[in-house]
């Protein structure tokens, strides 16, 4: 599954190269669940399983700073551990309050039973 776009809370971010990075085996990712958090690139990312589907989005809640992949999946929304909004794993939109800003949603592929992720390459400074 791919997520084609950033979520709206990305507009302010800045363009940067997009670099993939291969985040390990599908099935040793998604082991013990379907929430797996990854560092890739200095990025905290959070992987998300749904059916056939895996998404990605920053693993940082952006109402409580808690991690997302410590979060229940409730079909395509996963709910945050501290205050229970939900965020949607496809596009990282807002499901529930009490989260009012998007969290970015990062592009997904699988290849040869891997995961890949996109993330933004480190910038100097």
């Amino acid at each position: 599954m791919i997520c084609d776009q950033l979520s709206e809370s990305a507009a302010d971010v800045q363009e940067h190269a997009i670099q993939w990075y291969k985040a390990g085996e599908l099935e040793s990712l998604f082991a013990e669940g379907d929430c797996h958090g990854i560092t890739v690139n200095g990025h905290r990312i959070g992987l998300f399983r749904v059916d056939a589907d895996v998404y990605a989005l920053d693993d940082l809640c952006t109402h409580g700073n808690a991690l997302l992949s410590d979060g229940e999946m409730d079909g395509h929304g996963i709910e945050c551990p501290l205050h229970a909004g939900l965020f949607d794993v496809r596009d990282g939109s807002v499901m529930c309050a009490p989260l009012t800003r998007a969290t970015r949603c990062h592009k997904v592929r699988i290849q040869d039973d891997a995961v890949y992720v996109a993330v933004p390459e480190k910038t100097g400074g």
